[in-house]
């Protein structure tokens, strides 16, 4: 018996998700993302309840179980930096020429 072989399309991504799926403002959304996972990581790193991420962040716990679930509508990054303060994490933001060879500007969260 002979096998079918079905060739699937395989699209490249652009390195954004936001991006790919038709997000207005990806770069926002990818960052906030970033940031998010920034203190999802600082809080498993304490190993603390949603219940005490709550009090150390300033926030209800359905809040803290938003965030742990990207769910980031509600924050804006000014807030999410306010989290990475309170959780001791030192937030820089760095301005640069974008380089010659790409077309526009960009907005690029990581860590050091």
């Amino acid at each position: 018996m002979g096998t079918t072989r079905r060739r699937i399309k395989v699209t490249e991504g652009s390195g954004n998700i936001f991006a790919d799926v038709g997000i207005e403002r990806p770069e926002e959304y990818l960052a906030k993302a970033e940031l998010a996972r920034q203190i999802v990581g600082a809080l498993d790193a304490r190993r603390v309840t949603q219940a005490e991420a709550a009090r150390i962040l300033g926030v209800n716990q359905p809040k803290v179980s938003a965030l742990r679930n990207g769910r980031l509508d509600g924050f804006s990054t000014e807030r999410l930096f306010r989290f990475l303060n309170a959780l001791g994490r030192d937030v820089r933001i760095v301005v640069s020429p974008k380089p010659r060879s790409r077309r526009r500007a960009r907005l690029t969260v990581g860590a050091a």
